[in-house]
Order: structure tokens, then C-alpha cells, then sequence
């Protein structure tokens, strides 16, 4: 087994069970990207055991923090099992839903691994040198423990470029059609695995939709303006809540075709959503010059902020659209806004949203702070998987 030596003192992220180590950290050793190596303090002593990245400024992510341990198929084994049986323990809120996050990555211990289930169809994203040295052995764990036959691989995040591995996509294992229909909260959504964002679909959001249909109902808001609503999620949350009429916004033709779609799926008047291909900042300064008012409106971007490096072009963005959509609240009325960006954590968010409102010249009450679904956890040691944070404000 090959070895990875550490600088002194580099150790002590490792020492909290923090699964990366930076390339700064490494003293000597390389091994094949993705191959299991032994990770030891400047000593010699221990760490962990983990895979090898030669071309990741994250050079290794721990597999596992105990010396005994083998890293083989026996082990992810042992690991997806653990990440069902948390699943199976998480509440559904409030009703059940067949599309469920079942490994999310680090907070899974399986770093650079995500796995998706939609209906009958898994869909898996490998991310990591580790994750792809692996990747047959745990597609044959993951059928055998769901008991599922179909399993899409969609590995073409721009993240895998940083491992020095190339785009790939399609059946890894199974075959069939890609367009796949889940139920949530009572809703019917639809979704394509091999054309959709990420794995096909915003899985992370699933709670939050369903709170914004409650609160839709429980304050009236009948004027509703999704924004950034690619197939339409909350546009669906918002009229199963009694919402009169949505504005659904984004640039992507083909995502507001399927919005179109699941406004029919559901029962819902077309006459009652609008649908408008166009930049959202330049939707909301026309909206405010035109006059308009909405009861509800949902800033969900997409990630402005990859890392820290851009926090502060990112703030600047999330402040822009904030600002312009709080003006254009009626008073009372709700609005939902998610940053999705690593680089700007929660309390910063925070502090745009009320730069903001300052420059909006208005106040209001944060009715609750968001995050993602519980199948989506963050983990003590690992506070990274905190991606998806958000804020519920009544506009005073």
C-alpha cells in the first residue's frame, strides 16, 4: 500500500475526521489517481485511508479514519447500506415522495459520489479519482441493495475536469428510456436523466416546495412569480397552494416547455401561468418599471459563488436580484431566496439579503431559514455539505 506523507501540523484537519487534504498539506508520496493510499502524519503515525488525486488541489479524500478498515467492495458495501438505512429512518415531509437523494457524497463517507433514485431508475454522478476507480464495483452494490436494474450515469459535471477525468454519460448499467415521472407530495413532476440539470432534477428543494404551497395557502398570496424556475417545481407548489396565477421565469426553452407540462400534469388552468424566456435580472427591472406586484415571489438561483474566490462578485449579484425583488413584493406578501453556493455560507447570505432590503428601503420578518432536504445531510465533521441555504421573509 502506498503511503502518503503529511507536513507537520497538517494532520489536524484529518485528526476532526475532515475527509480532504490539500495538496499545500502533502510532504511526499503519489500514487494512480484514484488508488487507495495510506495517509500518515509528519511522525509516520496513521491518519486514514484515502484516494489519491494527482491533478485535484484536493490531492486526497479520506475513505475511512480506521486503521483496521479494508477499502474493497465489502466496504462500499458496508457504506451504502449505512446510507439507506439513514433514508429510510429521515421523515418525508409531508407525504412520500419516489425521488430521494440516497448517497451525498462526503456526508455519506463515500466523497465524490452521488446517487439519486427517481421512481425505478438510479441516476449516479462520479465525481471524484476515487469514486471512478470504484464505479463498477458500486454500481453492482447499489442494484443489489435497491434492487433496481437501470442505473444512468451523468459525469459530466464540470467538477471531474479538476480530477483530470473526462465527461461521461449514459446506461451504465440497464437500459431503456430516460424520461422518468416521480411523485411528490401529491404532485406528479417529470424529469429526463440524461438531459436534466445535475442528475435530472433539484431533489434538494423538495421540502421547501412543499412549504411554499403551505404557506401560499395559509397567507392567500395569489400572485406568485417563480423565479429561475427551470421545470417548474414551486410553480406546481404554488398553485397546489391556491395560488390564482404564476409567472414562471428562466432561459432555458426547454425547461419551460416542461414547466407548460407539469401545469397540465397536475390539473392546473393554463391560463393561469405565465411563462417568459428571459434573464430574470433584467425580467425584475422591467416588472418594477412596468408597475407590477406579486404576493410571493422565489429567487432560486443558480450557483453564483463556486468557492470563496468568488464571494464577493456573487454577493453582488445575490444583492441585485434581492433588492429588485423585494421591491416588487407587495407588502406582506413572501418571499423565498436560496443561495445554492458553496462560497457564501449562511450567515453571509444573510447579511446581502439585508444589505438588500436596505437598499430596497424596506423590513421584514424571516419566517424561517431554509436548507436542503434531510436526504441531502450535513454532517458535524463535514459543515462543505451545507450548500443550500435560504430565507422565508414576510415583507413588513
Amino acid at each position: 500500500m502506498k503511503s502518503i506523507r503529511l507536513l507537520e501540523g497538517k494532520e489536524r484537519s484529518l485528526l476532526r475526521r475532515h475527509p480532504w487534504v490539500f495538496q499545500g498539506s502533502v510532504a511526499r508520496g503519489k500514487a494512480d489517481a484514484g488508488e487507495t493510499v495510506r495517509i500518515e502524519a509528519a511522525d509516520g503515525r496513521f491518519l486514514a485511508w484515502g484516494a489519491w488525486s494527482g491533478n485535484s488541489m484536493i490531492r486526497v479524500r479520506a475513505w475511512s479514519f480506521d486503521e483496521a478498515e479494508r477499502i474493497d467492495h465489502a466496504f462500499f458495501k458496508r457504506r451504502i447500506a449505512r446510507a439507506l438505512a439513514l433514508r429510510a429512518r429521515l421523515p418525508v415531509f409531508p407525504e412520500a415522495s419516489t425521488g430521494v437523494r440516497l448517497v451525498h457524497g462526503e456526508s455519506d463517507g463515500l466523497p465524490g459520489l452521488i446517487i439519486d433514485r427517481y421512481d425505478d431508475v438510479l441516476c449516479a454522478q462520479f465525481l471524484s479519482a476515487g469514486a471512478e476507480r470504484w464505479k463498477a464495483a458500486i454500481a453492482d452494490v447499489l442494484l443489489a441493495a435497491t434492487g433496481l436494474t437501470r442505473l444512468y450515469e451523468r459525469s459530466d459535471s464540470s467538477v471531474r475536469s479538476l480530477e483530470g477525468l473526462p465527461p461521461v454519460t449514459g446506461w451504465l448499467r440497464g437500459e431503456g428510456a430516460t424520461e422518468v415521472a416521480i411523485a411528490e407530495h401529491g404532485w406528479r413532476l417529470t424529469l429526463d436523466v440524461a438531459s436534466g440539470h445535475k442528475t435530472g432534477f433539484y431533489l434538494d428543494q423538495r421540502d421547501n416546495r412543499a412549504l411554499f404551497a403551505r404557506w401560499v395557502r395559509q397567507f392567500g398570496l395569489m400572485r406568485v412569480l417563480n423565479c429561475y424556475c427551470y421545470t417548474g417545481g414551486f410553480t406546481v407548489a404554488a398553485f397546489a397552494g391556491g395560488a390564482e396565477h404564476v409567472t414562471s421565469v428562466d432561459s432555458s426553452a426547454p425547461a419551460l416547455e416542461r414547466v407548460a407540462a407539469h401545469v397540465a400534469l397536475n390539473g392546473f388552468d393554463a391560463a393561469r401561468s405565465e411563462v417568459v424566456d428571459a434573464d430574470v435580472n433584467q425580467f425584475l427591472r422591467d416588472a418594477l418599471k412596468a408597475g407590477r406586484s406579486f404576493d410571493a415571489i422565489v429567487l432560486d438561483p443558480p450557483k453564483f459563488a463556486p468557492t470563496a474566490a468568488h464571494a464577493e462578485r456573487a454577493a453582488r449579484a445575490y444583492k441585485d436580484i434581492n433588492r429588485l425583488a423585494l421591491k416588487l413584493l407587495a407588502p406582506g406578501g413572501l418571499l423565498l431566496t436560496f443561495s445554492c453556493s458553496g462560497g457564501i455560507g449562511a450567515e453571509l447570505f444573510h447579511k446581502i439579503v439585508a444589505g438588500a432590503a436596505i437598499d430596497a428601503e424596506v423590513d421584514g420578518a424571516i419566517l424561517q431559514r431554509l436548507e436542503g432536504a434531510p436526504d441531502h445531510p450535513t454532517t458535524l465533521v463535514f459543515p462543505e455539505g451545507e450548500y443550500l441555504k435560504g430565507l422565508a421573509i414576510l415583507k413588513a
